[in-house]
C-alpha cells in the first residue's frame, strides 16, 4: 500500500502523520488547534500540519493513496461533513472539511469520528490488540468514547460512544453540549477551565492560569494541569478529583451496559497524568461496577499522542 496521511484534530491540537503500508510513522507534525476564526481557518492549518509531516517523509500531499481525519462533532462521511464541533471555534453547523482538505492536498479525504477512530487504532496496533470488546475513552477537552464489540467497531447509527454525554447527575453542572449533569460537565478540560476561571473570579487562589501565561498558553492545556498538580495546587487537586469521581461513574455505568473486556484511557489528560491516574479511575470505577467480581482489564492507551492520526489514517484503505 502507499503512504497514507492521518490527522487527528483536537481541541487543542492538530497531529498530522504520513505512514507507510505497515503504518510505520514515516513523518509527523504538530500544531496547536486555531482558537480563533472558523472552519476554514481550521481546516488550513490541517492541511498546513500534514504538508509539514509529508515533507518530513519525501513526499508531497498529491502523492498520498489518501488523508483519513478523525474529527470531533457530528461527521457524516458519505456527505464529508462536519457539525457542532462545540470544543473549535464558530463550528455549528456543517462545514464541507473533506473537500476543503481536498482542494489544499491534491489527494483524496475521509473522515472519521475522532475517537472512534482513536479507538479502532488501539484495536489494531495497540492496547486492544488481543481485545475481542473494548470501551475507549478519551479524556482531554472533552470525553469521548468509541466500541468495539467482536472486534468491529461499533458506530449504532452514527452517534455511537458518546460517554461523556451519560448523565451522572440529575439537573447537574452545565456541559458545553448544553445539557446538564454530563460526566464531561465535571471531568472534560473545557468545563473544567470554566470552573476554574469561575472559582477563581470568586476569590479561590490557584496558580493555574499564572503557570498558563508562563508557558505561553492560552488555554488550561493538559500539561498545565498536570504541572499545577506537581506544584500541590489546591483547586486543580479539587477539580481533578472530581473528574476521576466522574469519570468513575460514567465508565462503570457504560461497563454495566457493554460489560466489554478491556477499557482504554487516552486523550490528552489521560496520556498526561497517565498510570497512575489509570489505576485512580479503576478505583473509582469499583464502587459502581454491577458485575463487581470480574471488572474489566483497564490501561492506558499504548499508542501516545499519534493514536488519533494513526487511526485516521487506517480510514484509507
Amino acid at each position: 500500500m502507499s503512504a497514507r496521511g492521518g490527522i487527528d484534530l483536537g481541541g487543542t491540537k492538530i497531529q498530522a502523520v504520513v505512514v507507510d503500508g505497515d503504518n510505520a510513522v514515516l513523518g509527523q507534525a504538530r500544531h496547536p488547534t486555531p482558537s480563533a476564526g472558523g472552519p476554514p481557518d481550521v481546516a488550513a492549518a490541517m492541511a498546513r500540519a500534514l504538508g509539514e509531516a509529508a515533507q518530513a517523509a519525501g513526499l508531497e500531499t498529491s502523492a498520498l493513496a489518501g488523508v483519513g481525519v478523525g474529527s470531533p462533532g457530528v461527521v457524516d462521511a458519505g456527505a464529508g461533513t462536519v457539525a457542532e464541533a462545540r470544543n473549535l471555534p464558530d463550528w455549528d453547523g456543517a462545514f464541507a472539511l473533506a473537500q476543503a482538505l481536498r482542494d489544499a492536498l491534491g489527494t483524496k479525504v475521509l473522515l472519521g469520528n475522532d475517537v472512534q477512530v482513536a479507538t479502532d487504532a488501539e484495536v489494531a496496533l495497540g492496547a486492544g490488540r488481543d481485545a475481542r470488546s473494548l470501551l475507549g475513552v478519551f479524556w482531554g477537552t472533552g470525553v469521548g468514547g468509541g466500541i468495539a464489540l467482536d472486534g468491529e467497531p461499533w458506530l449504532g447509527r452514527g452517534a455511537a460512544g458518546e460517554i461523556g454525554h451519560i448523565v451522572i447527575k440529575l439537573d447537574g453542572r452545565r456541559c458545553p453540549c448544553g445539557r446538564r449533569g454530563c460526566m464531561e460537565a465535571y471531568s472534560g478540560r473545557a468545563a473544567l477551565e470554566a470552573r476554574a476561571r469561575h472559582l477563581h473570579e470568586q476569590g479561590e487562589p490557584t496558580d493555574l492560569f499564572k503557570l498558563m501565561k508562563r508557558h505561553d498558553r492560552t488555554r488550561l492545556t493538559s500539561g498545565i494541569w498536570a504541572r499545577a498538580l506537581e506544584h500541590g495546587d489546591e483547586l486543580a487537586r479539587r477539580l481533578i478529583d472530581e473528574a476521576v469521581a466522574a469519570l468513575g461513574a460514567g465508565i462503570a455505568s457504560a461497563v454495566n451496559l457493554l460489560d466489554v473486556e478491556r477499557v482504554v484511557i487516552g486523550g490528552g489528560l489521560g496520556l498526561r497524568l497517565g498510570e497512575p491516574y489509570v489505576e485512580r479511575i479503576v478505583a473509582a470505577m469499583a464502587p459502581h461496577l454491577f458485575a463487581d467480581e470480574r471488572p474489566p482489564d483497564v490501561r492506558l492507551a499504548a499508542l501516545g499522542d499519534l493514536g488519533g492520526a494513526l487511526g485516521a489514517a487506517l480510514l484509507v484503505r
